[in-house]
């Protein structure tokens, strides 16, 4: 007889191993080839459901209970004072976007002439025809027409003479002695009756005006459509960010905190776009200043939420009959060993996506809150009570947190843990380069040099620097009556019997290249400065004891040509790679709808070092043809 083993027991002592496979488990109809209704997973199919469930591992999952209801604690104040550099503090205005508010800079009306050091020359014809045009408008208008030529001749446009050297900044350019040429007699100055009036004048002290009428109501609202519609200016006194030394922007700003201030410092600001991470907080300074005291807008605020799941493009769908968003593919993410970020991110979306919630809580710009802690009950009614991350000691490194920003100083001091809502634009419109310096290393000359690779003529076009300057040089040789020379003057005789050398005392630089030479910090043997300086302007073959000065053209380089001093550069703020620092007008539109437009400057990274080949005394091949 064929005796049968009972394998229930065996299978239960486990004597045997045995290994469960599923290549793919899927409903089979036995009566019909059709496979819609098995594919459909109808939630009547508890069994089906139950498969699925086991097969995932759902069974043995480990989570924790879902969020159902969440009530948070938010300590929440508001800035209020606002400083530029070291000048006056002043109100913190919210109504304009925090980037126009510290990158805005006078419009360069007037800059000093190269040719004729100390002294300003009209610049900008562009932005002052297109003034004097508004104001002839105003006349005509408000019925004052017959003074159209009175103020077309008091503040007229002047004929540039190309037999002057005082005018070779415009006649060596075709482009601008023709626009002088044909506004000169036919358009008025606007730019200088502004100034005019910002001086706190008005039309009744001009010479010889020719009527007792009062004007002021056609000046307010000549002054008010430049300031207001046109172009964002800073007040010299209280406004003006520009760090020229760092060639950097430096501002601050403060706001009520438990009966003190919370300072923040922006030192470096050069990006073009302002954020949390632009400012550290500076215990040092207990208060930025006095201006006129406002009501505390400090709150304490509790609010109660639902919490809801984060979702985003290529989530992993938790439900098995959904399919995926193929916008996201995280195949396509290949990590190196050096990448821990990726595979933090593919983790994230992967494994944990669904284990994250948001809590909305609407803010105003201009804000710094502070979470003081989180409230929050599951789906098993347990409560919880979470606190913000990053909490303890500042100094301790293991401390973790994002989104808040820097203390300053190496002190031991509870951590900083609030967040900044900057009033920041996210778009902003940048047209091309007015001005632009690159400045460069050069160790072969021992210095620094700020090459004006784009310069701004005097009717407001940006030229190419090299080219402007090759331009003015050119007029300035044709003016003195000096020939220009483009190889050595022939010797007569045998080729014998000429030098195969001569003697050169100094090459000549572009005068594009305005030099910076490293000099002693005052009171110091060791830390050195850039000081700007000046090449002097030669021309072969003539003999000048005392050759002028070549001067920038650029208005970021002429800092302090005004009083006579000399302009200094931290050296550190030029490294081996150079930078590169521009001007140009910026656009943008405020959350009220109003159009901003200012002048504002950036830097960038440079392409690296460079060789004027200056050189002095020097034995070089004669290469003279007879």
């Amino acid at each position: 007889m064929k005796e049968y083993i009972d394998m229930i027991p065996i299978l239960g002592l486990k004597e045997l191993p045995v290994v469960h496979l599923w290549n793919r488990i899927e409903p089979r109809p036995r009566s019909t080839r059709n496979f819609d209704r098995a594919l459909r997973a109808e939630v009547r199919d508890a069994l089906w459901m139950l498969t699925r469930q086991w097969q995932m591992g759902e069974f043995e999952g480990d989570d924790a209970g879902s969020p159902v209801f969440a009530k948070l604690r938010m300590d929440t104040t508001r800035l209020t004072k606002y400083q530029a550099g070291a000048h006056d503090v002043q109100k913190f205005d919210e109504g304009i976007p925090l980037e126009a508010k510290v990158e805005q800079k006078d419009l360069p009306f007037f800059t000093f002439d190269p040719l004729a050091p100390l002294k300003q020359r009209a610049n900008t014809l562009d932005l002052r025809v297109m003034m004097g045009r508004r104001w002839m408008k105003l006349l005509v208008k408000n019925g004052f027409g017959a003074l159209k030529n009175y103020f077309l001749k008091q503040f007229s446009i002047s004929t540039p003479d190309p037999q002057e050297e005082k005018d070779a900044l415009i006649c060596a350019h075709p482009e601008a002695w023709q626009q002088f040429s044909a506004f000169a007699g036919k358009m008025m100055d606007g730019g200088a009756l502004y100034h005019f009036l910002k001086m706190g004048k008005h039309t009744l002290d001009l010479p010889n005006f020719p009527t007792s009428d009062d004007l002021a109501a056609i000046e307010t609202q000549f002054v008010a459509w430049f300031d207001e519609q046109m172009f964002l200016q800073p007040n010299v006194i209280n406004e003006d960010a520009w760090n020229p030394a760092k060639l950097e922007y430096s501002f601050s700003c403060a706001a009520p905190e438990k009966g003190a201030e919370k300072v923040l410092v922006a030192d470096e600001y050069y990006h073009g776009h302002l954020d949390w991470y632009n400012l550290d907080i500076d215990n040092t300074r207990p208060t930025l200043g006095e201006i006129d005291s406002e009501p505390s807008p400090e709150a304490k605020i509790v609010n109660s939420f639902l919490p809801t799941p984060i979702v985003f493009e290529g989530m992993p769908n938790t439900r098995w009959w959904a399919f995926e968003d193929g916008k996201t593919n995280f195949s396509f993410i290949k990590p190196d060993k050096t990448e821990p970020a990726k595979l933090m991110l593919m983790e994230f979306g992967l494994v944990y996506a669904n284990d994250w919630f948001l809590v909305p809580f609407t803010l105003p710009v201009g804000s710094i809150a502070a979470l003081k802690g989180m409230s929050v009950t599951n789906v098993f009614g347990e409560h919880f009570w979470i606190e913000a991350s990053g909490r303890g000691s500042d100094e301790d490194w293991r401390r973790w947190n994002m989104f808040t920003m820097n203390t300053r100083g190496n002190a031991d001091i509870p951590s900083d843990n609030s967040i900044l809502l900057l009033p920041a634009t996210p778009n902003i419109l940048e047209g091309d380069p007015l001005e632009e310096v690159v400045m460069i290393r050069d160790e072969m000359s021992n210095m620094v040099w700020g090459i004006e690779t784009v310069v701004s003529l005097p009717s407001g076009q940006a030229v190419s620097g090299n080219e402007a300057a090759t331009a003015v040089r050119t007029l300035i040789q044709k003016l003195r009556n000096i020939a220009p020379v483009s190889v050595a003057e022939p010797i007569e005789g045998d080729d014998s019997e000429k030098p195969k050398i001569h003697y050169d005392v100094m090459s000549v630089v572009p005068e594009n290249w305005i030099p910076f030479i490293p000099t002693h910090v005052k009171d110091n043997n060791r830390e050195i400065q850039l000081q700007r300086a000046a090449m002097p302007r030669i021309f072969e073959n003539v003999f000048n004891p005392k050759p002028e000065k070549i001067r920038p053209r650029t208005n970021l380089l002429q800092q302090n040509l005004a009083n006579g001093e000399a302009y200094f550069i931290h050296e550190e703020e030029v490294p081996r790679a150079g930078i590169q620092v521009y001007q140009s007008y910026q656009r943008t539109r405020w959350s009220n709808g109003k159009v901003f437009l200012w002048l504002g400057a950036r830097k960038v990274t440079g392409k690296g070092e460079g060789s004027s080949g200056l050189g002095f005394d020097r034995i070089l091949p004669n290469t003279a043809k007879g």
